[in-house]
């Protein structure tokens, strides 16, 4: 791990509105990035999971939410139609409740800019990795021009 286990820079710190987003009603699409086609939320901003977390659980609390704002949801989450991934919810340890893809929490960057940004990709911050998620579900393991899936190309 590089710097602060926080995950953020000078460039990235969080702030007030870095807020949690809600992914109610068809909140969930698709969006291209430069590691390809991922999962969005209602605002375009790029979803990730962590590499720390257990299925149904998170491990992200505290600073590491202010980084990596977790994606709430209300009701029952749906999604475009190129969307294949199974959408559910997890309660998290504040009683809140969180977006989860293939029942991996989601949560968005505060790296991230705009829609199409992924520059939390492959990170290793917060106490672990941190992956884009394609519309399947399936973690996507590569950087930013590179070809192939998570053997790098080889």
């Amino acid at each position: 791990m590089r710097g602060s286990s926080y995950g953020g820079s000078a460039a990235t710190q969080p702030s007030a509105s870095n807020k949690p987003a809600a992914a109610n009603g068809s909140a969930v699409a698709t969006g291209k990035t430069d590691v390809g086609t991922v999962l969005v939320d209602q605002n375009g901003k790029t979803l990730y999971a962590f590499a720390a977390d257990a299925k149904n659980h998170s491990n992200c609390s505290g600073s590491c939410a202010q980084y990596w704002p977790p994606v709430m949801a209300s009701g029952t989450p749906t999604a475009s139609k190129d969307v294949t991934a199974t959408l559910g919810t997890t309660t998290r340890s504040d009683g809140s409740t969180q977006l989860t893809v293939d029942g991996w929490p989601m949560y968005t960057y505060a790296g991230d800019a705009k829609a199409g940004d992924a520059s939390g990709q492959g990170k290793n911050l917060s106490g672990g990795l941190w992956w884009v998620v394609d519309p399947s579900g399936q973690w996507v393991k590569k950087s930013a021009g590179t070809s192939g899936g998570g053997r790098g190309g080889y």
